[in-house]
């Protein structure tokens, strides 16, 4: 039988509801308990400096110690309050970067990008779901990459390529020219949500990250509301280029220059960084010793990768993102062209989504309210409630006559970003084992990529500008979004109440606190319990 170890060996059970047996709790003890070790310096080579460290064995021994006490209310305090200014703001400028370039061509295409690149019918589609090819051919690899180099050094490195590869696109000259940058921006952007929520999950419990993630998802709105201002002073500028060549340029350059200054200043992990002391770097760890998710390693554990593989959660996480993100693809390229399909004039369009960004914050605000008062064991319900609005919103944009009522059914779609924030906090809740998370993530995001490629070829240029089979489209999509999430629920509730009663019967025994900083799935872990 396999024996567990601290640096990340996976935990033997013999029950497979999870069994934690005597020896392995005291080869653990054993690993603590050893004297710190001087390591004979080597020569590094470029690439081993680049990576991920580890904690070391040190840092882990500390924590564990710290984990036998009770912490100071008033210091965990204080240090949550320091992540929070120095995260959070972060999150969310990098979150807003991130939706208006992802947006940059549904406004170049109402400042006559369609006309100067002579596109065809379909071309405008191609090049929407284009992006998404390239964020579909990537998002295995930079999964695996995040967790071999330091989480926000990569995603800043991939946030300049979005702004040079932005600006790039200034410079198209057709279609293919085009095309191809669209390709690789995807595959630049592949890590954006997933470097997110674990960077979410890396500084904060459990029951914070709802919220947290909540707070930098707020920025979607916000680049919405953003996105139509620029869009609109971008629009007046009267030089020797077209305005959609500045829209480009402009919004690239804001998106490099941040990158610059992330990469700078933003702490990789809580083990290694200057902004806390010691003392605070073990209270940020040991506070979260109830998560049993703590240990972030470079190491990839093919065990856990299988398990991830004949893991439903998996597939269904996959489909999750799929069906929240077709109506994503269809409005985040088409939703100019569908207001302005109601009868407003382009630069009237461009500020209509101001209001539909406030709108979004709106939506978040509330679920996070309304998650931190719920209790236990409601997460998923409030998701399924907070997508109902968007399938009224389509219906209303698809069968109502007036400019106002089918202008208020758009605005109300955006009721499903909330629904997507209360999802990304299961993911990060949900999954034990930083491989098996890892892979995980590619699947949501793969489903999130899949989507978006899909949904813009819903909306046929025959049909513009009311698009009847877009709209019908992600109404469907997002009825569908709501069965997953609810199938979703019946397995995090069954898994629970089984675990439960194997403790209360005896037939499963285990330590909880000697399983705080091993590195092992939900499913190894006898005393993980889902988020429902």
């Amino acid at each position: 039988m396999p024996r567990s170890s601290i640096q990340g060996n996976e935990t033997a059970i013999t029950n497979p509801d999870l069994d934690v047996e005597k020896a392995e709790v005291e080869q653990v003890e054993d690993v603590l308990n050893q004297p710190r070790l001087e390591v004979p310096s080597r020569p590094v080579g470029i690439l081993e400096w680049l990576q991920k460290k580890n904690a070391s064995p040190e840092f882990l021994a500390d924590v564990a110690k710290m984990n036998e006490t009770e912490l100071d209310p008033s210091q965990v305090k204080r240090v949550e309050r320091k992540i929070d200014l120095l995260i959070m703001p972060a999150l969310a400028i990098c979150y807003m970067f991130y939706y208006v370039d992802k947006t940059t061509l549904s406004y170049a295409a109402i400042f006559d990008i369609k006309k100067d690149l002579h596109l065809g019918s379909s071309d405008y589609s191609w090049l929407s779901s284009l992006f998404y090819f390239g964020w579909v051919g990537w998002a295995l690899p930079t999964n695996m990459l995040m967790q071999r180099f330091p989480l926000n050094k990569y995603l800043a490195f991939n946030i300049f390529l979005w702004g040079v590869l932005l600006m790039a696109q200034a410079a198209s000259r057709n279609f293919t020219d085009l095309a191809v940058l669209r390709v690789l921006s995807g595959a630049a952007e592949a890590t954006a949500d997933p470097a997110f929520v674990l960077i979410t999950g890396t500084w904060y419990t459990r029951s914070q990250q709802p919220t947290r993630i909540g707070y930098w998802y707020l920025a979607n709105g916000f680049g919405i509301a953003l996105g139509g201002l620029f869009g609109y002073g971008i629009g007046h500028i009267k030089g020797s280029l077209p305005s959609w060549k500045y829209e480009f340029l402009i919004i690239g350059a804001l998106c490099s220059a941040w990158a610059i200054f992330m990469f700078i200043f933003i702490p990789d992990s809580p083990y290694y960084t200057r902004w806390f002391t010691y003392e605070e770097r073990l209270t940020i760890v040991s506070r979260k010793r109830g998560d049993h998710n703590l240990t972030d390693t470079r190491e990839w554990k093919p065990a856990q990768v299988l398990e991830a593989f004949i893991d439903p959660k998996t597939y269904l996480l996959f489909l999750f993102g799929f069906t929240a993100n077709v109506p994503n693809g269809a409005t985040s390229n088409f939703g100019t062209l569908i207001v302005q399909g109601f009868g407003f004039d382009t630069f009237e369009t461009t500020l209509m989504q101001i209001p539909y960004g406030m709108i979004i914050v709106a939506f978040i605000l509330a679920a996070i309210f309304v998650n931190s008062k719920l209790p236990k064991g409601y997460r998923t319900l409030l998701m399924a409630v907070t997508n109902l609005p968007t399938v009224v919103g389509f219906a209303m944009v698809a069968w109502c006559k007036g400019k106002g009522a089918r202008l208020a059914g758009f605005w109300l779609t955006g009721a499903s970003n909330a629904t997507f924030v209360l999802g990304l906090s299961l993911l990060s809740g949900n999954v034990g084992g930083q491989s098996k998370k890892a892979i995980a993530s590619a699947a949501i995001f793969l489903g999130v990529a899949t989507g978006n490629i899909v949904g813009p070829f819903l909306f046929k240029t025959s049909e513009a500008p009311k698009y009847f089979t877009g709209v019908v489209g992600c109404l469907v999509s997002r009825a569908l979004e709501i069965v997953i999430i609810l199938i979703l629920r019946v397995i995090f509730v069954v898994a629970n109440r089984r675990r439960d009663r194997a403790v209360a019967e005896g037939r499963v025994k285990y330590d909880e606190n000697e399983l705080q900083l091993e590195d092992i799935t939900d499913w190894k872990n006898p005393a993980f319990r889902y988020i429902t």
